[in-house]
């Protein structure tokens, strides 16, 4: 089902002129979603805090926004999540 919002997503996006969600950040988006923290993402996920926190800032800066509840917000409007 990710694999199916990314490929919907991918094909419109009139928000995002830097580029595309990657399926890693689509991923860290339902996790942020989801109330877990930059730590817990990271252990689930086998990566480094400093390479989640990586995704979310690229995440935020497609969705042009600043801070977690705006980016789930915005990827529920935009059918995202």
């Amino acid at each position: 089902m990710r694999e199916a919002r990314a490929e919907l997503y991918s094909l419109d996006q009139p928000f995002a002129p830097a580029g595309r969600l990657t399926p890693r950040e689509l991923e860290v988006l339902e996790l942020l979603q989801q109330h877990w923290t930059i730590a817990e993402i990271g252990s689930l996920l086998f990566v480094s805090r400093d390479t989640i926190k990586t995704h979310v800032r690229a995440v935020y800066s497609k969705l042009q926004v600043q801070k977690r509840s705006e980016a789930v917000a915005k990827a529920r409007n935009l059918r995202v999540l």
